[in-house]
């Protein structure tokens, strides 16, 4: 069993490496590594004279010297985890020579061969399958990297830094020097090497300076980079302007690859990015596509200061570096969009997969504060409950702060952390001192796993026209936390009147009404009332507007109340909220129905409030989208006591085809004047009209409408631009259609060997539904994974064919004889020998198997089984995540 790391048990480094001087001689097969380090005790460790101990793993050691003297192999000790060299009591010079072979590591995490090319990944722990180090990241040194390597198989070869010398060597081969002007952990090293191209571009800085901006990417796909070097110009000039924060170095660099474990990496000055989060143009990239790597290129550049200029003092510590940088991506985004309208919608998008994900998360057995108190695995918590709820947390405090105050307080996290790894009370704390407040309580949103429910209800005063308002709130027991102390929770209320207009929020004992809005209140107990007056009848209410704490709210709304609030409620996220609770509570109304073997309609309710949506012109065609899409089989299920599946599938197709028969005439009108014409842009404007079109004709086609068949069919052939092209191809595989055959052909034929776009396809065939007489989407699976277009060692392919058919496609993946299951343990074991980091992923399809059917929760277990019953083979990653599922009792 992989042993339990606890945060209590944080030790500080024995040494200190100040510099460190690296010599790589590249070669595919085998590379080999001289390091140069100047060590010295760390006077703040607690153990003092003890052996420094240097991670090592996968790698061969070659020699040791220490002050210029060869070691003996009796002057040191070496097991598969590193390198122990005891006696170092003063300032000492250690040279390590080493090799490794980036052509057999298969694990992606290290320096690794992609194609001809050589890339790194040192987060969290690849820096030790390089060379002998203090793979930690409070170990701060200052780096200085030579490379070395043939010019024509390796022409371009990049590190991190400023480049200070190039020459040739005697036999041909060329050697470069980077030096890094800034102390960094060994996690943020990066090395690239191959035949590469680049996208180029000065720029001039605010303070004056100009720097020189690259994109680095294949040959073929030099076309695809233009949006990806703008977008890092964008969010240079933002964070200059937002926070102001300069780029820091000479040059900035981005490269991108298709063999990566993660969406990208924020290497100072040098990202390495997967291909799927740098790579545009309108044949290979969707709207969504290029609203999402503007939104990667931003985390990866704010990273310069957030998480590189100030890191971490451990692994528990991850949330500070990512919840803060995804809060800043978030605004980054929105603040890109310009118009309040688009960024509301990308505010619901936020949302949406937050409590898609990680409520999911917070309600299972990987459920963990944002940060954690134990891991076996950290690779295993990079988790939407790090980075997206920790990106809420300090969105909370924002809001509880101000904006200027919060602006003030992160302004002091930067001047007093600057250079150091820290923690995240050093937030917290420079938080409280820009604010003048306590912040113990709110501390409590790190210490604390789960989401919290609150509960509001009202008792209207007809005879004085009072409210009073009483807000509850709890948290469910997660595993290791039974007993949940009370959060500080923001908690916005607003009162509207019976044509939606907004009151007065004005509390009983004040005089003087404020100005109708919203009104920000705290809820810091365990029960919090509030008594309102002045109000001349009674409201509805809205709360929790703009999604200020991400918490799960019962208001104790009526479909009434939520018909009303989706017609007219002025807040667009409550809007949007509204209407998904109604289509979300309609499927249960028929999930219900259909166990008990009933027959009842859809409620005119929920499907006129969808027309009113779609027929409302003041609403742009991009709100419309979102608030009418419907929401996802998985999350809806989540909220029943038993989940079964194939009824949820049933009922969730019912009240699609219940909205689009009801609105069946302004669907076709939405589809036909929301068609975009001219040279493709992809635009928030463009965009939102292209999303409502695809989305109403989705609609139309599921209601068996010819005329929306024909509209798909021309769209296919007729777009020029891959959004309306894979929105076509996915409403026809979707479908029972024959015509969706030629489609699939025609763009494998087309895509087959473009890797973005056969990954697209692939994710459509893994979540397409079987109809009868189709071959069922699980053998559709298999027999894709033996075509050449395919590799279970690209972890592209596994994200985009075998996660989505295991996490999104349940009626077909949880088939009743289990089928799914022994493929899904299948992949899982294949995959723990290839790739530990992806492999977890895939492990994690089955974390909430105790919430299904008796039937299928057994068929699970039998599965989990038999991985667990390879544990002497299992990796710490896939064990960990197993060993959860199966203990813990939610």
């Amino acid at each position: 069993m992989a042993k339990t790391i606890h945060r209590g048990d944080y030790r500080a480094p024995t040494h200190l490496i100040d510099t460190i001087r690296l010599e790589f001689d590249l070669d595919a097969e085998t590379t080999k590594v001289k390091s140069v380090m100047e060590v010295r005790p760390n006077p703040d460790s607690a153990e003092q004279g003890a052996a420094l101990f240097l991670n090592g793993e996968d790698i061969e050691l070659v020699s040791v010297s220490l002050n210029g003297r060869k070691l003996t192999s009796g002057e040191y000790r070496i097991d598969k985890t590193g390198l122990y060299i005891p006696g170092i009591r003063s300032e000492a010079q250690i040279e390590i020579e080493n090799t490794f072979s980036p052509k057999a590591n298969t694990e992606l995490s290290g320096i690794y061969s992609s194609g001809e090319n050589l890339m790194s990944q040192c987060e969290s722990q690849g820096f030790r399958r390089i060379t002998f180090f203090e793979d930690r990241p409070d170990v701060l040194s200052r780096y200085t990297t030579v490379v070395r390597g043939a010019i024509d198989t390796y022409p371009v070869m990049l590190s991190n830094g400023n480049q200070t010398l190039e020459r040739t060597l005697e036999d041909g081969r060329r050697e470069l020097t980077f030096v890094d002007p800034f102390p960094k952990p060994c996690y943020l090293f990066a090395l690239v090497a191959g035949k590469l191209v680049c996208r180029a571009s000065k720029f001039d800085l605010k303070d004056g300076r100009t720097v020189d901006l690259s994109v680095w990417v294949d040959p073929q796909d030099i076309d695809k980079t233009e949006h990806t070097l703008e977008s890092l110009k964008r969010a240079i000039r933002w964070d200059e302007e937002r926070w102001g924060l300069e780029l820091d170095l000479k040059d900035f660099k981005i490269v991108a690859t298709n063999d990566f474990n993660f969406g990208a990496m924020e290497n100072k000055g040098l990202n390495v990015f997967n291909s799927r989060c740098a790579l545009a143009n309108p044949a290979v990239a969707t709207d969504d596509d290029y609203l999402r790597i503007e939104g990667v290129v931003g985390h990866e550049y704010f990273h310069n200061w957030t998480g590189d200029r100030v890191t971490l003092r451990d692994w528990f510590q991850l949330t500070l570096k990512e919840g803060l940088t995804v809060f800043r991506d978030q605004e980054f985004s929105a603040d890109m969009l310009g118009a309040p309208s688009a960024r509301a919608v990308q505010r619901i998008r936020d949302v949406n997969v937050l409590r898609t994900a990680q409520f999911l998360e917070d309600a299972g057995p990987m459920a963990h504060p944002i940060r954690p108190d134990s891991y076996q695995n950290i690779n295993n918590f990079y988790t939407v409950t790090v980075y997206e709820k920790g990106a809420e947390v300090i969105r909370m405090l924002q809001t509880l702060l101000g904006r200027e105050v919060f602006r003030k307080g992160f302004d002091l996290y930067i001047q007093q952390n600057d250079g150091h790894a820290v923690t995240c009370e050093a937030f917290l704390s420079a938080m409280a001192e820009a604010s003048g407040r306590d912040l113990s309580q709110f501390a409590n949103w790190y210490s604390q796993s789960g989401t919290p429910r609150v509960t509001v209800r009202s008792v209207w005063d007809d005879d004085n026209h009072r409210l009073t308002l009483t807000a509850t709130q709890a948290t469910p027991a997660t595993p290791g936390q039974p007993v949940k102390k009370p959060f500080l929770i923001p908690f916005p209320v607003a009162f509207l009147d019976r044509n939606g207009k907004e009151m007065p929020v004005q509390l009983a004992e004040e005089d003087e009404a404020p100005l109708a809005g919203t009104r920000m209140f705290e809820l810091d107990r365990e029960k919090c009332e509030w008594v309102f007056g002045g109000l001349a009848e009674r409201p509805v209410l809205s709360l929790n507007r703009g999604f200020a704490a991400p918490v799960i709210l019962d208001a104790g709304q009526t479909i009434d109340d939520r018909a009303f609030l989706a017609a007219f409620d002025p807040d667009p996220f409550n809007r949007w909220d509204a209407m998904n609770r109604l289509l979300i509570d309609a499927v249960h109304e028929q999930t219900r129905a259909r166990l008990l073997h009933q027959s009842v309609d859809v409620n005119p309710l929920v499907t006129n409030a969808a027309g009113q949506i779609l027929r409302d012109e003041t609403l742009s065609p991009a709100f419309k989208a979102v608030a009418l899409a419907m929401p996802s089989e998985k999350l809806i299920a989540e909220e029943d006591p038993l989940i079964d599946p194939h009824a949820v599938h049933a009922a969730w197709l019912a009240v699609r085809l219940a909205v689009a028969e009801k609105n069946l005439n302004a669907l076709l009108e939405a589809a036909q004047s929301n068609a975009v014409d001219g040279p493709y842009e992809p635009t928030p404007e463009k965009a939102g009209r292209r999303a409502l079109r695809n989305l109403a004709l989705g609609y139309a086609h599921a209601a068996g409408n010819p005329r929306a068949a024909i509209m798909i069919k021309e769209q296919f052939q007729q777009a020029n631009n891959l959004t309306d092209r894979l929105a076509s191809l996915r409403m026809m595989c979707n479908s029972q259609t024959p015509a969706k055959q030629d489609m699939e052909l025609e763009t494998l034929k087309e895509w087959h060997d473009q890797p973005l776009l056969i990954n697209k396809w692939l994710a459509i065939q893994a979540t397409a539904p079987s109809f009868p007489g189709e071959t069922p989407v699980i053998e559709r699976v298999r027999q894709l994974m033996q075509c050449e277009f395919f590799s279970i060692r690209n972890p592209n392919n596994v994200y985009s064919l075998l996660i989505p058919f295991f996490q999104q496609n349940p009626s077909e993946f949880h088939q009743p004889d289990g089928s799914g299951y022994a493929f899904w343990a299948e992949t899982v074991l294949e995959l723990n020998a290839i790739n530990a980091q992806v492999a977890s992923r895939v492990a994690r399809s089955l974390d909430n198997w105790r919430r299904f059917t008796p039937a299928l929760a057994e068929k699970m277990h039998a599965a989990l089984e038999s991985v667990a019953a390879k544990k002497s083979e299992l990796s710490p990653n896939v064990a960990e995540i197993i060993e959860k599922a199966l203990s813990s009792p939610l």
